[in-house]
């Protein structure tokens, strides 16, 4: 059974290079990987996953009003991987875990807990409580 998982850190704590690092060693297996961010990031560019490092690379993006759906993933995706996962809403979290759980493939989940008040942010809150 595949899992959800949450990674979270501070802003400037790699979470993205670590999703990139994490999708290039399932390329280089030859395996195929879904990355999402979110809609309203699109400091390097709107689709694209980026580091101040400068790597980068395309991406699907979500809104509040996007809906996850095993059936939307390429038959031979394995792993989706989110950036921003902190904008994610609760049942976008609730439906990447279904993904996870019901439709075995693991889905990690990189973003922020809280934010700048120190305050938690909806989808973090939910993917903490997956």
């Amino acid at each position: 059974m595949a899992k959800l998982f949450w990674r979270y850190g501070a802003m400037a704590a790699g979470k993205t290079l670590a999703l990139l690092g994490v999708a290039h060693n399932y390329e280089r297996l030859g395996r195929s990987v879904v990355v999402y961010t979110a809609a309203i990031d699109d400091r390097y560019g709107e689709g694209t996953v980026g580091t101040r490092l400068g790597l980068q690379r395309p991406a699907r993006t979500f809104a509040a009003d996007t809906v996850f759906r095993a059936s939307d993933l390429p038959a031979d995706t394995a792993c989706v991987l989110v950036d921003e996962a902190q904008f994610l809403t609760p049942e976008q979290a609730r439906q990447l875990h279904q993904i996870a759980v019901l439709g075995g493939v693991p889905v990690i989940c990189y973003g922020l807990r809280t934010d700048f008040r120190g305050e938690g942010c909806a989808g973090a809150r939910a993917l903490s409580a997956l």
